[in-house]
């Protein structure tokens, strides 16, 4: 189930092929065992952990077969493949975290990995990282390196190393990895795929070994950013077995001012410093470019050089340190040689750097009142598996220099593929974000990979939530959005009406709105968003709404209903009509 990317190399098949796939009558079963297929007989023996799950995967796939429509219909993921880093539980299967003598046969699903099946996804196989989820690197691990698909003189990337290559490989739509210092971003960028890494603690890591508990992210791997935002989206919410798990906070606004890193020569080799110049170039010169803001990111570099560089690698042998003290014979040598000694810390030391931590972020916080997004390129340079062994531990640390600080700061962070370097290199950039600040990120990391939002799946809209169809100055950045963030409120999907609306710019509006009118007769499909938001978060947003406008029914492109804007016919009289625009962000920017 792959195709082929322009360069030439295989991608993943998107989520909405899937999803188009079985509302034709597809068969789930009969996708599933060619995965399954394809996994077993794929030319790199280090990139599987076992063998791939085949009897769960077909249970599951023979049980989603017998769902009637109306139950196919509520599942967003419904019969979608994905791989799992080998350090996440999945039932019945071992766990090894790269490890053979520390494997385990896992009781439950970690919390993700049930929340994706609980979508209608299957996971189909686990795979290969850094040992104990400890390297940038991919190499550290006994079952060998799985090959850049990409560059082959390239390493992958880890420590979610098989979770990259199986979607660049084009084995499965998504992959769940983890990012501790970076292990959800330097993969994504040498294999040329997107990385979603969320706010610390919005995804919950039950039912994962960790590296650091408290700053570890399970992270998402796709070929778009629409299809790593979905699958992010699902997995989050507190879960009462990861303590630092939690309720998100409040939106943060949309990325309108995007920082840019003063002196980036300084800290990236040549080739890295000039294709990021041309991409801030492009951005810049974009019809709806942010404004742009210089920033210097030392500080944020230095907090990076406290992960490795300090007893905060102590945490790793919380979870492993006293089994790697033991010397099993299938350690990886510098992945225990890191953690057992950062058990010779004192508590004296942990308290130190924790005060450090505590003072830098209060001190780096001050960034986010000037910018909305930072935008970074994710790796500084590129390392062959030549230079991991000549260097180890310089060449793992040379790779997290723009990713080690972002999750000791509690921020967000998002991971897309741009334009190789001038000698043909992969490269990558990401967007770093204040916490809370995923779909904001997604929102504008869309716009730098050019995806049509409206290609994407909606995500399903729960049953204590209420959906809300927004036409005007309620859309993501406008002037009115945040009604909705404030109140928690999440978007769903960025789609389009039925052919059978006209829209109105009505006069004499602060800020500026739209009238929606459906129509009988030369009616046309309007750019719309639908939202989600809970019960009493919906209440007290509807007795906000002025007239003329007032929330109704509006029908959307597949056919469902939901409630929307509409508006009262008498403000319509005399009204500039804009349907030709095809939305109000279109007919704003146009005007």
């Amino acid at each position: 189930m792959s195709a082929t990317n322009p360069s030439g190399g295989p991608v993943s098949l998107p989520l909405a092929h899937y999803r188009e796939l079985y509302r034709s009558g597809g068969n789930v079963r009969s996708v599933i065992d060619a995965v399954l297929g394809q996994l077993a007989s794929v030319d790199d023996p280090a990139l599987l952990i076992g063998d791939p799950l085949v009897a769960r995967a077909t249970k599951l796939a023979d049980a989603l077969d017998r769902l009637p429509a109306e139950a196919r219909a509520g599942l967003a993921l419904f019969g979608i493949p994905f791989v799992v880093k080998d350090n996440i539980d999945v039932a019945g299967a071992v766990t090894t975290a790269a490890c053979p003598s520390y494997a385990y046969v896992a009781e439950r699903d970690a919390v993700v990995v049930a929340r994706l099946q609980a979508a209608g996804a299957i996971a189909v196989a686990k795979v290969n990282l850094d040992q104990f989820a400890t390297g940038l690197v991919g190499t550290r691990s006994p079952y060998g390196m799985p090959r850049n698909p990409v560059h082959p003189t390239l390493i992958p990337g880890g420590s979610s190393s098989g979770s990259a290559v199986a979607v660049a490989r084009g084995l499965v739509p998504f992959a769940l990895g983890t990012d501790t210092a970076g292990s959800g971003r330097v993969p994504a960028a040498l294999c040329e795929i997107v990385g979603v890494k969320p706010t610390p603690g919005r995804v919950p890591n039950t039912g994962s070994v960790p590296a650091v508990r408290r700053i570890d992210c399970i992270t998402v791997f796709a070929s778009s950013v629409g299809d790593a935002r979905t699958v992010a989206a699902l997995m989050a919410g507190p879960d009462p077995g990861d303590p630092w798990s939690s309720a998100p906070g409040p939106t943060t606004a949309p990325v309108r001012r995007l920082g840019i890193p003063t002196g980036i020569e300084a800290y990236c080799d040549a080739p890295v410093a000039e294709a990021f110049a041309a991409f801030v170039a492009s951005v810049a010169a974009a019809p709806d470019a942010p404004e742009i803001v210089a920033v210097d990111v030392a500080p944020l570099l230095e907090v990076g050089s406290w992960l490795y560089g300090g007893p905060f690698s102590a945490e790793r042998a919380v979870e492993v340190g006293e089994f790697l003290a033991a010397g099993p014979p299938d350690a990886d040598p510098v992945v225990a040689s890191i953690i057992t000694g950062a058990m010779a810390a004192t508590a004296t030391d942990a308290y130190a750097a924790e005060y450090r931590l505590v003072a830098a972020r209060r001190e780096t916080s001050a960034l986010w009142k000037d910018i909305d997004a930072l935008l970074l390129p994710t790796i500084p340079t590129v390392v062959t598996p030549e230079m991991v062994a000549a260097d180890p531990i310089g060449a793992n640390s040379a790779l997290g220099r723009f990713t080690t600080f972002t999750n000791l700061l509690g921020l967000a962070a998002v991971a897309v593929p741009a334009p190789r370097r001038a000698d043909a290199m992969p490269n990558g950039v990401q967007l770093i974000g204040p916490p809370w600040s995923d779909e904001p990120l997604a929102d504008f990391a869309l716009r730098l990979t050019g995806e049509d939002p409206r290609s994407h799946p909606p995500l399903p809209i729960g049953p204590a939530e209420q959906g809300v169809v927004v036409v005007g100055a309620h859309l993501s950045g406008m002037a009115l959005n945040h009604q909705l963030t404030q109140r928690g409120a999440r978007l769903v999907a960025v789609t389009s009406t039925a052919s059978s609306y006209r829209l109105f710019a009505l006069p004499g509006t602060t800020p500026p709105k739209p009238g929606l009118q459906r129509v009988r007769e030369g009616g046309a499909s309007i750019v719309v968003e639908l939202w989600a938001l809970s019960e009493a978060a919906f209440g007290s947003f509807v007795a906000e709404v002025p007239p003329p406008l007032g929330i109704g029914s509006v029908e959307l492109a597949d056919g469902t209903w939901h409630n929307g804007f509409i508006c009262e016919p008498y403000a319509l009289e005399g009204a500039p009509e804009v349907t030709r625009f095809g939305g109000w962000r279109a007919y704003l920017e146009q005007r």
